[in-house]
């Protein structure tokens, strides 16, 4: 078996296209061009890629410099099947606005059940690693 243990293994992956999902739960994807002993990644003609229903839009990110500890998953982008996408390309304003109007309704239904939570004596559990990135 070829297996490299540890980010050893992610030198397979160099100059290939990649997706990365990170712990904001942000999702770009690029050209992995670098990578070190903690795994972080340096990637080219970086896209970060938003998605909300069955829109997404892409915003050109250029060079990212992505730390390590904040990669939740990274995958191989299938070059040949990329097209074959059953979600429809929106422009950057159109999708940032469909985002922001999907976080104030998600908002508005976490208002609603903390006071009912409230209302039936209960104490709402508050997220705090979501918090820190809003």
């Amino acid at each position: 078996m070829n297996y490299l243990p540890g980010t050893a293994s992610l030198i397979q992956e160099i100059d290939k296209k990649l997706l990365v999902v990170l712990r904001d739960g942000r999702t770009l994807i690029g050209y992995l061009r670098s990578i070190d002993q903690f795994a972080n990644l340096v990637l080219q003609y970086t896209i970060e890629r938003i998605h909300v229903g069955k829109k997404y839009g892409d915003i050109p990110r250029g060079i990212f410099m992505v730390r390590g500890e904040n990669v939740v998953l990274l995958g191989e982008v299938d070059v040949e099947n990329e097209d074959k996408k059953e979600l429809t390309e929106v422009s950057v304003d159109e999708i940032l606005e469909a985002q922001r109007e999907e976080q104030l309704a998600k908002q508005e239904e976490e208002k609603a059940r903390n006071k009912a939570l409230l209302e039936r004596g209960l104490q709402p559990h508050v997220d705090t690693v979501t918090e820190e990135f809003l």
